[in-house]
């Protein structure tokens, strides 16, 4: 458990996310509200840079792992707090059949497609308009045939901070038939330093998708019971993430899609974590079927792009996602929930991020 005080949140300066990048500008946006959270923006990825939210004492600290300018942001992980498309997580060997036609994709995760792809929205400016001092609506286009996806796709998320929640709202439409997946791919640290190990993370699921040695899910829908996935009652993250497990070792410990416990589309509760250090609590709720479990092992410290705000290095399991979205290589497992967009359909999803804190 951290015992230390951990230092005050890097003020972040907005002259360094001014730039231009393919053309388009970029700019730092901040939400601010009346429940204690304030959130800051970046346009290029429409990502999350930080969060503060108060402890339990209601000192602010920084609970999202992130960067302090546009060019570290550049060279840094290109998933962090990215709001992900046109297709969140992997689609196995970046092919996927639709309506008789095999659509090939570019392969940009090893052998396999990752987050969209060479030019997903992780690497995209989105247009922004901000709607008041707690909302912005980040818009981006896909073209029709971009990394190898049918259809133009009309995307937008709104951020909107309601109080002590942070709501991410997105909708997209098409011209052709196609397939969609989002998510928001936050870095979290409740007690804004060290690991996470010590949080304590209570998920609303009964099973998992297990993977292939690759992260692609092999279609079977297991259940969690019995095995290191079971956080249906409040784990420290870190007391099974080594453990003697294959699906474990596949990934260095936790990455992969736990299936939530609701009606399809329905908004529901997806986990609650809990630092006791500093007494702070999210709670993640969203309208997805499942949710990508990550922790971090991949954060080393070791090269530039590990350094975050304040040149501060991230540590290995530095940081936790618990990232709503559809289920990784959906078009490629008819059992699982779909992810076709239709033309003249909306697609939409929302994913909430509540913070308190417990005495």
């Amino acid at each position: 458990m951290t015992t230390t005080e951990p230092p005050p949140p890097v003020a972040l300066d907005p002259a360094a996310f001014r730039g231009e990048i393919d053309g388009a500008p970029t700019a730092l946006w901040t939400l601010t509200g009346d429940g204690g959270v304030t959130v800051s923006l970046c346009d290029f990825g429409a990502r999350i840079v930080q969060i503060l939210a108060p402890d339990r004492q209601g000192r602010l600290g920084d609970v999202v792992l992130g960067y302090d300018s546009l060019a570290a942001i550049q060279g840094g992980q290109p998933s962090m707090g990215a709001f992900i498309g046109r297709f969140a997580n992997r689609i196995a060997q970046g092919r996927f059949t639709l309506d008789g036609v095999e659509r090939r994709l570019a392969r940009n995760g090893g052998a396999h497609h990752l987050h969209g792809g060479l030019k997903g929205s992780r690497f995209r400016v989105f247009d922004a308009e901000r709607l008041g001092p707690g909302a912005v609506r980040m818009s981006l286009t896909y073209a029709d045939g971009e990394e190898g996806y049918p259809g133009e796709l009309r995307s937008s998320v709104l951020y909107r901070l309601d109080g002590d929640t942070l709501r991410l709202e997105y909708e997209a439409t098409t011209n052709r038939r196609t397939v969609v997946n989002f998510t928001g791919h936050a870095f979290f640290n409740l007690a804004g330093q060290g690991t996470i190990l010590d949080h304590r993370l209570t998920m609303n699921a009964r099973s998992f998708l297990p993977i292939d040695p690759t992260a692609i899910p092999t279609g079977e829908i297991r259940p969690i019971a019995g095995t290191p996935f079971d956080f249906t009652r409040p784990h420290p993250i870190g007391v099974r993430i080594d453990a003697d497990d294959e699906q474990i070792r596949y990934a260095d410990g936790y990455d992969h899609t736990l299936v939530i416990d609701k009606a399809p589309g329905a908004f529901g509760l997806v986990a609650v974590v809990e630092d006791p250090a500093s007494g702070r609590v999210l709670e993640v709720s969203s309208t997805e079927p499942g949710a990508q479990l990550y922790s971090g092992n991949a954060l080393t410290g070791a090269v530039p792009r590990d350094l975050g705000k304040g040149g501060v290095a991230f540590q290995r399991r530095g940081g936790f996602c618990i990232e709503p979205q559809g289920f990784p290589d959906a078009p490629n497992h008819p059992h699982f929930p779909s992810t076709v967009l239709e033309p003249g359909a909306i697609f939409r999803g929302v994913i909430a991020y509540r913070f308190s804190a417990r005495g």
